[in-house]
């Protein structure tokens, strides 16, 4: 049986910005052996709010559908002013008009619900790497 791989990610950051909380929480579990410092939001204005005062975060795992301001137009602000961060949009819903508005939003990359936890550490270990 091949082990699963080890991430080591201490010096960086990842801020979580999901509504649902067993979503958040999730997320949470998936990314707490990594050594990233994971902070959260729970809509897109307190993400905005967040990259303003932290803007050398590393990665942003997004939810598209948030209340408020969704994930798209938050990315959309977050990029105006913080190019270098890396945005991975999530979604429940897989259609090609996601993908589509996900690139024109600025999104890095875009990934389906439900998560698989292989998946979504490859991801991310691929644009902190």
């Amino acid at each position: 049986m091949g082990s699963s791989p080890v991430y080591h990610w201490n010096k960086k950051s990842i801020l979580v910005v999901e509504d649902d909380e067993s979503s958040a929480f999730l997320l949470g579990e998936i990314l707490k052996g990594t050594g990233a410092n994971i902070e959260y939001s729970t809509d897109g204005e307190g993400a905005i709010e967040f990259i303003r005062q932290n803007p050398d975060t590393d990665l942003i795992l997004m939810d598209i559908h948030l209340p408020q301001k969704d994930g798209f137009t938050a990315t959309r602000e977050i990029k105006s002013f913080a190019r270098n961060v890396v945005v991975i949009a999530q979604t429940a819903y897989a259609l090609s008009k996601n993908y589509r508005d996900a690139r024109e939003a600025g999104c890095d990359d875009l990934i389906t619900k439900p998560l698989s936890p292989g998946y979504l550490l490859d991801r991310i270990n691929y644009f902190l790497s």
